[in-house]
C-alpha cells in the first residue's frame, strides 16, 4: 500500500516536473461567488442546475472566457444576499479587473461576456489591487483542499477581501495553486510566506519569480518563453509580450527569441488516484537577443 502523503499527485509531480508552462491557457475570467457545493466541474449542473450551466457554458465558450466559482476562505456555505462577480482580462496590452454584484447566478446571463476580450468595459467597479485566487476545490482533487485552504487563510489574514478560494485552476498536481488577477500569473508549490511575497510583489507591479508557472494569456510555449526571458531581464508585470514564434518583446523595444523543446518525463498521475500518464513539458534551451 503506497504512503498516502508521498503518493499524492502533487508530491509525485514535485520530484522532477518543471512549473514553467503549466498555467491554464485563459485570457478572460468570470468569477462568481458561490459558497455552496461546487460539484466536480463548476458547469456540470451540480451547483447551477443543468439548464443554466449549459447556457452559461455555451456563452463562455463563445466569448473565450473561463467561468470559475469563488468563496471566502473558511467553511461557510450560506448564500450571500448579493454575490460578487469578478471580471478580468489578462493580456498585458489591456489587463483589467472589475467587480460587481448580482442577486442570483442567472443574472450572469444579462452580461455581454464578449466585452471581456477588450479593454475595461465599465460593467463594474475597477479593482486596482491584485485579486488572489487560491484553488481549494476538494471535489476535483484532495491536494487542492489540503494544501490550498491553509494558504488561502494565511493570505486572507494579510490581504483581507482581496483573497478568495476558487474552483479548479488547472494542474492540481502543482498545489497549492494560486492565480493573481488581472494578470493571470499563476503559481504553484508556494509556501505560506512565499505566497504573501508573491502578492506583495504584484501590488508593486512586479512579478515574483519563485513558483511561477506562467501567465495565463499565453499557451504553454509562450509561458515558457516569457519566463526564460524574465530570468535574464527585469521587467514589470505588463512589459513583456510573446508572439506565436516564441519571440518575447519588451515594451522598450528589446526582443529575444527563445529556443524550446518538448521533453518526456516518466508517467505519473495528473490527479490523485488517476492512472499514470507520460508528462511532456516544454523547456527553454536558449535565449537569443534580436537586433532592434
Amino acid at each position: 500500500m503506497p504512503d498516502t502523503i508521498t503518493a499524492t499527485c502533487s508530491a509525485l509531480s514535485a520530484t522532477d516536473e518543471p512549473l514553467a508552462g503549466t498555467a491554464a491557457h485563459v485570457t478572460g475570467w468570470v468569477c462568481l461567488e458561490f459558497p455552496g457545493a461546487w460539484g466536480r466541474d463548476v458547469l456540470d449542473g451540480t451547483a447551477l442546475g443543468p439548464g443554466l450551466a449549459r447556457e452559461l457554458d455555451a456563452r463562455a465558450d463563445a466569448a473565450g472566457v473561463r467561468v470559475m466559482f469563488i468563496r471566502r476562505p473558511g467553511r461557510s456555505t450560506a448564500a450571500p444576499d448579493r454575490r460578487t462577480v469578478l471580471l478580468a482580462q489578462s493580456h498585458p496590452a489591456r489587463s483589467w479587473c472589475e467587480r460587481l454584484e448580482i442577486a442570483y447566478p442567472e443574472d450572469l446571463l444579462d452580461l455581454d461576456l464578449g466585452l471581456i476580450a477588450g479593454t475595461a468595459p465599465g460593467l463594474g467597479t475597477p479593482v486596482t489591487d491584485p485579486v488572489v485566487l487560491v484553488c481549494a476545490h476538494g471535489k476535483r482533487d484532495q491536494c487542492c483542499a489540503v494544501l490550498g485552504r491553509p494558504v488561502a487563510a494565511g493570505l486572507a489574514a494579510e490581504f483581507g477581501d482581496a483573497v478568495w478560494e476558487c474552483s479548479h485552476t488547472g494542474g492540481h498536481r502543482f498545489a497549492p495553486s494560486l492565480i493573481l488577477l488581472p494578470t493571470g500569473y499563476t503559481y504553484g508549490r508556494l509556501s505560506a510566506q512565499e505566497s504573501v511575497d508573491a502578492v506583495r510583489a504584484a501590488a508593486r507591479g512586479e512579478v515574483y519569480p519563485t513558483g511561477l508557472r506562467g501567465r495565463s494569456c499565453w499557451d504553454a510555449p509562450g509561458q515558457v518563453a516569457e519566463l526564460a526571458v524574465r530570468d535574464l531581464v527585469d521587467a514589470g508585470a505588463d512589459e513583456l509580450t510573446v508572439d506565436a514564434n516564441s519571440v518575447v518583446a519588451h515594451r522598450d523595444g528589446r526582443r529575444w527569441v527563445v529556443d524550446l523543446e518538448e521533453r518526456e518525463l516518466p508517467p505519473r498521475p495528473a490527479s490523485c488516484g488517476a492512472a499514470p500518464k507520460p508528462v511532456r513539458p516544454v523547456v527553454a534551451t536558449g535565449v537569443r537577443a534580436l537586433a532592434p
